[in-house]
């Protein structure tokens, strides 16, 4: 569910950013503006970047194999990554440099067409808002299914190129308000240095941006742990087993949003082990007669003992998958 909200995220942004890109480079070649420069390199850097965010997803679809067992759900953070790394140093380090260009060098600007460059900006901002809605709803509306402030899902739990197109294209919103504010103040004032502001304010936006989503795939491609209400959801299953003595060790990480990995180490209770067994054994303890009697009562004794474990670690298994869908790689070990 989580990768299909994705997908139609990114898709939507991927074409909403491409046609805004047309729009604004367009209208910087009429208007000469440094702000329509950067809201066009903030418009490529998004479609460039949303573009590695669909190849992530595409690649993360693919079956486990005999060289990742695991599958491959860690591409699209890898492709999330270099997608961060790319609205860093295109969208922030160009759109600052190109600013601060601006700024001690002002280009020559045809202030009478910056009415063409007022309405493409307000076109981007009908798109941007837009593709920005959809994903924010469709993420917003997982926060309330699971009962989680939204920051904090959108923190440490929600799929990154879901978060990716979110804070883009809030980022591309306002973006948009702050160079329709540097050209109103340089047609107002006829003052340039405006135009290089927004171009600089909107690279600094920009910049912000990839390090939030940098440090994020950084965290899911080292394999943080589960979320602690899910391990501690984990840990009340296996503790409130009365077959279990102790949860000596319990290690988890997320494979993926949707695919976590679980390690544990248990103590079983012996005592409640022997109940259990106890009827089946006292039953044909009579029978034992001689050593032949007694090597066919230990094995089946080992045996009655071995699908006992066996049938309450699947029991367990099937329980702590049945409130944690995404707990799919299970490794229960008796200590």
């Amino acid at each position: 569910m989580a990768q299909n909200n994705s997908r139609f995220a990114v898709v939507a942004a991927l074409a909403g950013n491409g046609v805004i890109t047309v729009v604004k480079g367009s209208t910087f070649l009429i208007t000469g503006s440094g702000a329509m420069l950067s809201e066009t390199i903030h418009s490529v850097a998004d479609f460039l970047n949303q573009l590695l965010l669909l190849i992530g997803l595409v690649r993360a679809d693919q079956a486990p194999d005999h060289k990742f067992e695991y599958g491959y759900s860690g591409e699209k953070y890898v492709w999330a990554l270099i997608s961060a790394v790319g609205i860093f140093f295109l969208g922030c380090g160009v759109t600052i440099y190109h600013g601060v260009q601006s700024l001690f060098h002002p280009p020559d600007l045809v202030l009478g067409e910056m009415n063409w460059a007022i309405a493409a900006l307000l076109f981007a901002l009908v798109i941007d808002g837009i593709v920005f809605y959809l994903a924010l709803k469709g993420e917003w509306k997982n926060a309330a299914e699971q009962s989680r402030p939204f920051h904090d899902y959108l923190r440490y739990e929600a799929d990154p190129a879901s978060v990716a197109v979110i804070l883009e294209d809030g980022a591309a919103c306002l973006g948009v308000l702050i160079a329709l504010a540097a050209i109103l103040l340089t047609q107002l004032t006829g003052h340039h240095y405006w135009d290089a502001i927004g171009s600089i304010s909107i690279g600094i936006l920009l910049g912000g941006i990839a390090v939030w989503l940098i440090i994020r795939n950084q965290e899911l491609l080292v394999g943080p742990s589960i979320p602690q209400q899910d391990k501690e959801r984990i840990d009340h299953i296996l503790k409130s087993n009365p077959l279990i003595k102790d949860v000596i060790d319990l290690r988890t990480r997320v494979l993926s949003i949707d695919n976590y990995r679980i390690k544990v180490d248990l103590s079983f209770n012996h005592e409640e082990l022997t109940k259990r067994l106890k009827k089946k054994a006292l039953a044909a303890y009579p029978e034992i007669n001689n050593e032949q009697d007694f090597e066919k009562f230990c094995l089946e004794y080992t045996k009655d003992l071995l699908d006992t474990l066996t049938a309450e670690i699947d029991q367990i298994e099937h329980e702590i998958q049945r409130q944690v869908p995404e707990a799919q790689h299970l490794d229960l070990e008796a200590n």
